[in-house]
């Protein structure tokens, strides 16, 4: 199929059906990070690091470039006084992600199983690492779904939410989620699960993405006048996850200058994909 046919086509949807697609494209990187597994059983640590640095990089461009600033500015366009919104809504997703890292069972890669937080559990380590990154892909595939659904709502042009901006940010969203798949996958895979398994884990902490990614679109679709608050909370969300999750994870073993510099890079094909394409 033409470029341009394919192009049309996908702009004709409605905001719900291209947050699908955005969602279902981020989960396809995650699975093709996982799939990593069946070339081999380890990476090593330096690599990782970095990966994990640059899908840090990649989720803090992506809230200021594609959420907050869309945020403060389509806050103007309504009359609003353009800070609030967007303190609202940041501060509002980290409490929200801060609540369900004190509830929701899960265990950061590469820690001891004592060291799970939340609610206690029985759970398997594989369940509980699986559930670590589902925790924060859900705010991924919330911000593509409300930024789909922004630019549907027909105050795009003065809020600063475009479709192709929403498209970028997916695209950002899947490479940083192919380091995550692969982060998943190789400790299972290292601890003896078979490679199969250690793939299906791996795929399945991105199968929520396109799920909240429809709920966004939706949700800010019949709630229009939430738009700015709704952008800032996916980027407070995502923030959240950086500060918590990833940097942390990614200095684990040492790697501080690679996984410092893997961040630095991952804002930076973030921030020009965003300006060159949004």
């Amino acid at each position: 199929m033409d470029i341009t046919v394919m192009q049309e086509w996908f702009l004709s949807l409605s905001a719900v059906y291209q947050s699908l697609f955005g969602g279902l494209f981020t989960w396809g990187l995650t699975a093709l990070g996982a799939a990593l597994v069946f070339l081999t059983k380890s990476v090593n640590h330096k690599v990782l690091d970095t990966m994990m640095g640059f899908a840090a990089g990649v989720m803090i461009a992506a809230s200021f470039w594609s959420l907050l600033v869309p945020s403060i500015d389509m806050a103007g366009a309504q009359g609003m006084i353009e800070w609030v919104p967007a303190v609202i809504g940041f501060l509002t997703g980290g409490i929200f992600l801060r609540i369900c890292d004190a509830y929701l069972p899960h265990l950061h890669i590469g820690l001891p199983m004592e060291e799970a937080e939340g609610v206690k559990t029985s759970w398997r380590r594989a369940t509980l690492l699986v559930l670590a990154i589902t925790l924060h892909n859900i705010p991924e595939g919330l911000a593509i779904g409300v930024l789909f659904g922004a630019a549907a709502s027909g105050i795009e042009a003065a809020g600063g939410a475009t479709v192709i901006g929403a498209i970028t940010l997916a695209i950002g969203i899947g490479i940083q989620n192919f380091p995550e798949g692969t982060a998943v996958s190789m400790p299972l895979r290292r601890e003896g699960l078979s490679a199969g398994k250690s793939f299906w884990y791996g795929q399945l902490s991105g199968i929520v993405e396109p799920i909240s990614a429809v709920i966004g679109a939706a949700a800010v679709l019949l709630v229009q006048p939430l738009l700015p608050y709704a952008l800032a909370f996916a980027a407070g969300a995502m923030i959240y996850v950086v500060v918590e999750e990833l940097i942390p994870e990614s200095q684990l073993h040492g790697n501080t200058d690679l996984a410092t510099l893997g961040t630095m890079i991952g804002f930076s094909v973030m921030m020009i994909l965003d300006v060159a394409l949004g």
